[in-house]
């Protein structure tokens, strides 16, 4: 797999030549190389142009944009190395067919509180007192059935978030504590972990369902809306807590991250450059692990998982051959 490229500097990206250029006032120039790239991330405040977003298409590389108080803002995506017409009228189909539009978002939902279950015995093996909140994942697990709702799904999922949320006080040190999940603006440092990781996470799906011929506005579980790759909503759910989650707490229980990373203002806690760059930097060492893979016979990165969800969806669209949703298994 290609890597990612994240850009913290304030400044201009341009093309220059054959590559892309990073000029800022403090560094002068520094080149990016492109022929290796997946995709650029932007952090900071960086000027770019028509010329840049022509390159990148024809490169083939993604460039997704943050913006204010490091929110994701958007992304420029190339044209899709694939097409297929008959994809996305199966998924459209997929989506107007109340049974099998349930019986995806089931999948989902079971396969998220799956993960989060897999994170909390984790760390409830290594002394953290968690059986309350390992039961009530449990008891939500039993809950889903195809035959509900999506807003019912949708509720018992919440409910399942809310007892893994449990879980981050008793995980993290006492000045990591997180009282509930805000993020709009993040009131405190782990919601702002919280959110950083996330939006990193569902980029990075946003990238996977690239590679595809799958339309990424068209979702199952998450309803289909304007200005949002709702698909990658889904399939996000599926990793936060195997990426975002566990590089939270690994940063934090290392002392890697501190309170000296973030910045208060206006109601608002975030990360600072040097955290936002501490954090960005291990997972993306993260996405590029590898595991023994039980269907491939092989090893294949955490970043390639994503890619393969968004194929096995693919495959279940056009054959009707099941599918099963991302679960961890090691």
């Amino acid at each position: 797999m290609d890597r990612n490229y994240h850009v913290f500097s304030d400044g201009r990206i341009e093309r220059k030549d054959d590559t892309v250029r990073l000029v800022t006032e403090d560094d002068g120039k520094k080149y990016i190389p492109i022929e290796n790239a997946e995709a650029l991330f932007l952090h900071g405040q960086i000027d770019f142009n028509t010329r840049l977003g022509s390159f990148l298409n024809k490169q083939g590389v993604a460039m997704h944009v943050f913006g204010w108080e490091d929110y994701y803002a958007g992304s420029i995506m190339p044209k899709r190395g694939q097409t297929s017409g008959r994809t996305v009228v199966s998924q459209v189909r997929a989506y107007d067919d109340k049974e099998h539009r349930r019986r995806l978002a089931a999948a989902i939902v079971s396969g998220s509180i799956h993960n989060m279950r897999t994170n909390a015995v984790y760390y409830g093996g290594r002394g953290h007192d968690l059986e309350t909140e390992i039961t009530d994942l449990e008891d939500a697990a039993e809950r889903v059935d195809d035959e509900l709702p999506i807003d019912e799904l949708m509720g018992i999922e919440a409910t399942a978030r809310k007892a893994y949320y449990r879980t981050f006080n008793e995980i993290l040190p006492d000045e990591f504590q997180l009282t509930r999940r805000e993020y709009n603006p993040p009131p405190n440092e782990v919601n702002s972990l919280i959110s950083f990781g996330n939006s990193l996470v569902y980029t990075n799906c946003v990238s996977a369902i690239r590679a595809t011929a799958l339309d990424p506005t068209i979702s199952y579980l998450h309803e289909p809306g304007e200005r949002r790759y709702s698909l990658s909503l889904d399939l996000a759910d599926l990793f936060k807590p195997v990426l975002a989650d566990r590089v939270l707490f690994r940063l934090v229980n290392r002392g890697q991250i501190t309170r000296d990373e973030f910045e208060t203002e206006l109601g608002s806690c975030l990360l600072n450059e040097r955290g936002r760059q501490t954090y960005s930097k291990a997972f993306e060492e993260t996405l590029e692990r590898t595991i023994e893979h039980p269907q491939l016979n092989r090893k294949v990165s955490y970043q390639y998982l994503m890619r393969l969800e968004a194929y096995k969806l693919k495959k279940h669209l056009l054959t009707g051959e099941d599918y099963e949703p991302f679960k961890r298994w090691w």
